[in-house]
């Protein structure tokens, strides 16, 4: 496994003990997880779980007119598939990958196995961690449609922003308003207004698809409270699994 790229990064497989890690640590693969690449579609049979470690990618729910709207963001704080321990086999969402970077697959077979020998009320377990990340899943999608129903476009864009940088550790992203707009749902020229706006204001710098964050301070106090709610559940969830 590449010292560059430790699986250990995604905070999943960094909070299995040692035991459980070494059981899976020969099965999983490094891949590399490129802009726009889909690891999976709606309702396709699972074949792999993905953890990743320095890429970010969208959960997508379509809708159909062919239109689709992103429920949930992950990062190296989770995982991609999860119907694969919540006893199905296909997927509830189409997964796209919108930052580059890198991850570890593991097959959804190999997986099932592992939580089969994981079972039981040993903290720290596998299946155990799996569904504490679900519960954080779960809640990100609920308050993401709350959101996108009852709150402005800026205030969107606001959450949308923070919580991507957030898994990137980093102030800059490269995203066309058209992408944007596509994972919010909403028209180009609402998003490109609300850009703007931020943009007087000396928070965001955005230039032909790349966004920079110039006062995060300042974009902070533009979001909504559906921020907030996200950022204490990931954090929450980052202390449950780093204390497992």
């Amino acid at each position: 496994m590449s010292v560059l790229c430790d699986p250990q990064q995604n905070y999943i497989l960094r909070a299995l003990s040692p035991h459980e890690f070494e059981s899976i640590a020969a099965e999983l693969e490094l891949v590399t997880m490129s802009c726009a690449e889909v690891l999976y579609e709606v309702n396709e049979k699972l074949q792999y779980a993905y953890f990743p470690t320095t890429a970010t990618a969208s959960l997508l729910c379509g809708l159909e007119d062919g239109t689709s709207v992103e429920v949930a963001v992950v990062g190296s704080e989770g995982m991609l598939g999860v119907s694969i321990f919540m006893g199905g086999e296909t997927a509830l969402t189409q997964a796209v990958v919108h930052s580059t970077g890198h991850g570890y697959r593991i097959s959804a077979k190999t997986l099932r196995e592992a939580l089969t020998r994981s079972g039981g009320r040993r903290s720290g377990t596998l299946q155990q961690l799996l569904l504490r990340y679900a519960q954080t899943l779960i809640v990100q999608m609920a308050q993401t449609t709350a959101c996108n129903r009852r709150h402005s476009v800026e205030q969107q864009l606001c959450r949308w922003l923070l919580l991507n940088f957030d898994r990137m550790h980093s102030n800059s992203l490269t995203m066309t308003q058209e992408l944007i707009a596509n994972m919010l749902g909403v028209r180009r020229e609402s998003i490109t207004e609300a850009a703007r706006k931020l943009q007087r204001a000396g928070i965001l710098s955005y230039r032909r698809g790349h966004i920079e964050v110039t006062n995060r301070a300042e974009l902070e106090t533009h979001v909504c409270e559906c921020y907030s709610i996200l950022k204490k559940e990931s954090e929450q969830l980052l202390i449950d699994l780093l204390a497992a």
